[in-house]
């Protein structure tokens, strides 16, 4: 079988060169459109499920939002495992699918599922699905720094989550712009619990008023004079003010109004952590995560390449200082390994020349090497394989696998050219055929021994 293969592609060389052509051809496509990463990413198929609830305990988060939630998403198709993680305020659900399950069909089911128990879970609770990214999604980070002293940590956080946020989300092959540190500002209602008592108000209608009170209502168009007037009552909350003048109830018919029972002022939200910038102070900043399956190196790049958008839009004195950056990284790696592999292919080629001593025997491994690492491209592409450090580390420990069964084959026809007779130089066509089909079948098996060594690698399981 193998004797027939070497004498059928000796019979067409056009056709084989042809196909390797192709192939080259197809390979230098892979390599272009293939994803870039300084990492592999081998996270499982995964899909988080955040509730907040706040205020709430983790025993009864775990017992009224975690639990039902988990139950529900057990019985869902191909879902391997699910994991509860409940905290204060919050309950975090991860979702683990099959290693073969489409990230965004697992998604519209884990949403399936929620919708069926969404009812039952308490009010307040309301389950969000987190990024369509992976564990190693965390690309980029910034930090938000005011040179001029003039803003505090509520104003670049509120810049970062109402202006830098949203722009940057924008970008192509973003999945989410986590804002951190700083301060979220938010209107604070400090009650006074005896003037509470003394007028007979519950907390509860404290809050129902609060609520109610921070709404529009709408009216009808009224006409006058061939024009269209609309009705209607602005209502909702602007400054403390607006909030002190809230009417929470009433007493002898006289109204009670927010200031009489309570402190109301412009805080921030309760923190757990901070944000600290080469130890010069706090800072507020935002997380870039890059979508499932993206190239990080064209994320990176449009982000970078946005940022400098957006850089004249900053006020006076306010820069982003970027703190992490992956694709310096990965630009490193990918440079490093480059060069190894020019290194490798170099060597190699003067190894064969010196061995061979002869040049146009030598450039048949020579040739061979950078066109079998090219084709290596076409099924990482297809694969979904990146670009990464071990990916292309593997292609580098094979350089030699690469061109030895050439230079055996070279060697060879080499050697019977030299040693036959003037008739068998004469048909040196069929006599390299010969030598080829004399080593052909060891070198076959030489080859599938040591992919069949591999076998067990490729049966590992997560």
């Amino acid at each position: 079988m193998i004797e027939k293969i070497i004498d059928a592609c000796a019979r067409n060389r056009f056709l084989v060169f042809a196909g390797v052509l192709l192939l080259v051809l197809a390979g230098v496509y892979a390599l272009k459109h293939i994803p870039l990463d300084a990492i592999p990413d081998i996270s499982d198929v995964q899909v988080i499920v955040y509730t907040p609830w706040e205020g709430r305990s983790p025993d009864l988060i775990e017992d009224q939002v975690t639990y039902p939630i988990v139950s529900a998403l057990i019985s869902a198709p191909k879902v391997k495992t699910v994991r509860g993680l409940s905290d204060f305020g919050f309950s975090y659900v991860y979702v683990i699918f099959e290693d073969d399950t489409d990230i965004y069909w697992a998604r519209s089911r884990v949403l399936e599922y929620l919708q069926q128990i969404t009812a039952k879970l308490p009010e307040g609770a309301a389950p969000v699905l987190g990024p369509d990214a992976t564990g190693v999604g965390w690309v980029y980070t910034y930090a938000l720094v005011d040179e001029s002293g003039r803003h505090d940590l509520a104003y670049l956080r509120t810049l970062q989550d109402w202006y830098l946020r949203y722009a940057l989300a924008s970008v192509e092959g973003v999945s989410e712009v986590a804002s951190v540190g700083g301060f979220v500002k938010q209107y604070q209602i400090n009650i006074d619990p005896t003037r509470l008592s003394a007028y007979g108000i519950s907390i509860r209608e404290v809050i129902d008023r609060v609520k109610a009170s921070n709404n529009d209502v709408e009216g009808r168009l009224l006409e006058f004079g061939g024009r269209e007037y609309m009705v209607r009552g602005r209502g909702y909350i602007k400054s403390v003010e607006d909030i002190q003048s809230i009417v929470v109830g009433s007493k002898a018919g006289t109204p009670v109004l927010m200031r009489d029972i309570a402190q109301v002022v412009l805080g921030s939200d309760m923190r757990r952590g901070i944000v600290e910038l080469d130890g010069r102070g706090e800072v507020a900043g935002g997380v870039i995560v890059m979508r499932f399956g993206e190239n990080a190196l064209s994320v990176i790049e449009a982000v970078k390449a946005k940022i400098e958008e957006i850089r004249p839009g900053l006020p006076e004195g306010i820069k982003i200082v970027p703190t992490y950056d992956r694709s310096e990284l990965i630009r490193l790696s990918i440079e490093n390994l480059q060069r190894t592999l020019l290194e490798e292919i170099v060597v190699v080629s003067l190894v064969v020349i010196i061995f061979l001593l002869h040049f146009r025997s030598a450039l048949v491994p020579i040739f061979a090497l950078p066109i079998a690492v090219v084709i290596a491209f076409i099924p990482m592409f297809a694969l979904r394989i990146s670009s990464n450090i071990m990916s292309l580390g593997g292609i580098a420990l094979s350089i030699g696998v690469l061109v030895e069964a050439s230079i055996v084959m070279v060697e060879n026809g080499y050697r019977r050219l030299s040693e036959g007779s003037d008739e068998d130089r004469k048909n040196s066509t069929a006599t390299i055929v010969r030598s080829c089909q004399q080593v052909g079948r060891g070198i076959f098996f030489a080859l599938v021994i040591i992919i069949v060594s591999f076998v067990p690698v490729f049966m590992l399981e997560a």
